[in-house]
């Protein structure tokens, strides 16, 4: 049996899928994942062997200092290593990294049109994970590539960077009648 990541999961006896479901990754995301291991061994090593002769208060700063950084960087990059993007009959939702954590779920009654995003860019919102800017409204930005953009009815708009995101704005589409035309998002 072959599994079809890119395809949307029938799940129901009709014709139309019940869900659909993409991914992105950002294998480098790894490489800041493992700098910031390196912040917290350091820190860990000055903690049990210092010998530093001037005192507590610098050993104390630098020992907490580089467990900090080293545990920020950690966690904040193994938060948006990758992104999970779920579409059913009734909302979006959006979880990132392994833990699902951020979270974000959006019903589609609050969905006025979806859009997709030929090229979406870290540089564009500021760099990667959950971002906000006033002129843009949110995004999820794991990796450069296509995303889907969704206009809300208060007037922001909510942006994803997933692999296929084409299927996933005609899913939407499909879900909220809306029609298969427009241009796309940032082009």
């Amino acid at each position: 049996m072959r599994d079809h990541p890119r395809e949307p999961r029938h799940t129901g006896a009709g014709s139309h899928p019940a869900v659909w479901t993409g991914r992105a990754t950002n294998r480098t995301q790894w490489v800041l994942a493992a700098a910031g291991a390196a912040c917290l061994a350091l820190g860990i090593q000055l903690a049990v062997s210092s010998t530093w002769t001037s005192g507590i208060a610098p050993l104390l700063m630098s020992v907490i200092g580089c467990m900090a950084a080293g545990l920020l960087m950690l966690f904040g990059t193994l938060a948006f290593v990758n992104v999970a993007v779920r579409v059913d009959g009734d909302a979006l939702e959006v979880r990132c990294g392994h833990m699902g954590l951020p979270r974000r779920r959006i019903l589609l009654t609050h969905v006025v049109g979806a859009e997709f995003a030929p090229r979406v860019t870290p540089r564009q919102w500021g760099g990667w994970g959950y971002r906000w800017r006033p002129e843009q409204g949110t995004a999820v930005v794991v990796r450069r590539g296509e995303g889907l953009v969704l206009r809300l009815g208060d007037g922001r708009t909510f942006t994803v960077t997933v692999d296929d995101a084409e299927a996933g704005v005609r899913f939407i589409r499909e879900r909220l009648h809306l029609p298969a035309t427009g241009t796309p998002a940032g082009a």
